[in-house]
């Protein structure tokens, strides 16, 4: 699957339903609330791609975030700005995925997630995302393009 850049397309208020993104560009959408947490996904499955993460960028935009996988803890350090990390576990038969934990308005540098119990990987999103969409704990997210490539 080709990666795509923080930020790909028109920024859009991360809990708005949204038309259906351009082929190939991965987006996460929750099934429980009917509105897209992030309109742009990057893909960080390698192990080199896991551990840059976020580090290095000033910012993410608005509707962008990063979809590490598998994992089921992160740092902060190098980072320059918070986020919100929202924990997912392996999809299910439908293909969603549910949230095992949320942890908002993570901080530069000192933020840590040990561990999240029951997590396959982790959404990284600007820092209110969580709260603005409204997702919680239990909700089934879907993760267009990037479970699809897995049949």
């Amino acid at each position: 699957m080709e990666l795509q850049p923080a930020g790909v397309g028109a920024p859009r208020a991360p809990a708005t339903p949204g038309p259906a993104p351009a082929p190939g560009i991965p987006r996460a959408r929750s099934v429980t609330r009917g509105t897209v947490v992030a309109e742009s996904l990057e893909v960080a499955e390698s192990f080199a791609g896991r551990f840059m993460g976020l580090m290095g960028r000033s910012t993410l935009a608005p509707g962008a975030g990063l979809w590490l996988r598998p994992g089921s803890s992160i740092h902060m350090l190098f980072m320059r700005f918070p986020i919100d990390a929202v924990f997912l576990a392996k999809p299910g038969e439908d293909g969603g995925r549910r949230v095992v934990a949320i942890h908002a308005r993570l901080r530069p540098w000192i933020g840590v997630v040990w561990w999240a119990r029951g997590a396959d990987g982790c959404l990284e999103l600007p820092a209110g995302t969580a709260a603005a969409s409204g997702t919680s704990v239990g909700d089934v997210i879907r993760l267009d393009e990037v479970d699809a490539d897995r049949g």
